[in-house]
């Protein structure tokens, strides 16, 4: 699962990774701290238009939707998408093999658990650089509005030797891709064996440490540095 990220990400570099122009900047708002049930706009690349970073909300809507309670019931059970069920899974399968996009991140947060304890990590690259998540998108027009729902999932898969230390509990983690699989996850006419090893667990060099409770408190703002600050739980002493 990959449920919340960090797209602390500013407009310059995205164009500048991507090669592409960001629509809307006005209405970008890099945040330290996303999480998928808040329903955030994030940016994404589109393989119908990839000179084009634009501005989707996290959690699929299929075209195929009806009512806009079909729709927000869907949205909340499409976040992420395995990789193993996209050609087959209702929800998915059209995306997949026409509706695919990159969604850059600075890196992600995944819980640890060990006990009764969950233990919060952030997960990034060494140099601290863009990530790019394979996901998936699609258009929903409400009828009864003419409402535009621009939407996407981020597409997740098994987890590598490091995320299956970290995110013990699932063993998952987000389909990472390098430059080259980029290209080939946007091309369309990409073979579905081709799109199978792009989505294997990455072999991407990644960091990651524990990080402070503020990731947890839903009351705080934590669109703050200090959400992926290193941090080490005290010691309990026991006074005699």
């Amino acid at each position: 699962m990959c449920f919340s990220v960090n797209v602390n990400l500013v407009k310059e570099e995205l164009e500048s990774r991507y090669g592409a122009t960001l629509i809307d900047p006005d209405k970008y708002r890099p945040s330290f701290y996303l999480h998928a049930f808040s329903i955030p706009e994030m940016p994404v690349i589109c393989s119908d238009d990839p000179a084009k970073i634009k501005l989707f909300r996290w959690g699929l809507i299929p075209s195929s939707s009806g009512s806009m309670e079909e729709a927000e019931r869907i949205r909340n059970k499409t976040f992420n998408a395995r990789a193993e069920g996209l050609s087959d899974k209702r929800s998915f399968s059209l995306s997949y093999r026409s509706k695919r996009c990159i969604i850059p991140i600075r890196g992600f947060f995944e819980w640890q658990h060990k006990g009764k304890e969950k233990i919060p990590w952030y997960i990034y690259k060494s140099d601290d650089s863009i990530i790019s998540l394979a996901g998936l998108y699609d258009t929903w027009i409400f009828d009864k509005t003419g409402e535009v729902f621009n939407t996407f999932t981020i597409v997740t898969t098994e987890a590598n030797e490091l995320l299956s230390e970290i995110h013990n509990s699932a063993k998952r983690m987000p389909a990472i891709l390098d430059i080259v699989q980029e290209k080939r996850w946007l091309d369309l006419s990409a073979s579905e064996n081709e799109l199978t090893d792009i989505l294997r667990p990455s072999s991407m060099i990644l960091n990651a440490h524990t990080v402070g409770p503020l990731v947890n408190d839903r009351n705080a703002d934590r669109n703050t540095p200090d959400v992926i600050k290193p941090y080490r739980k005290p010691l309990q002493t026991t006074l005699f």
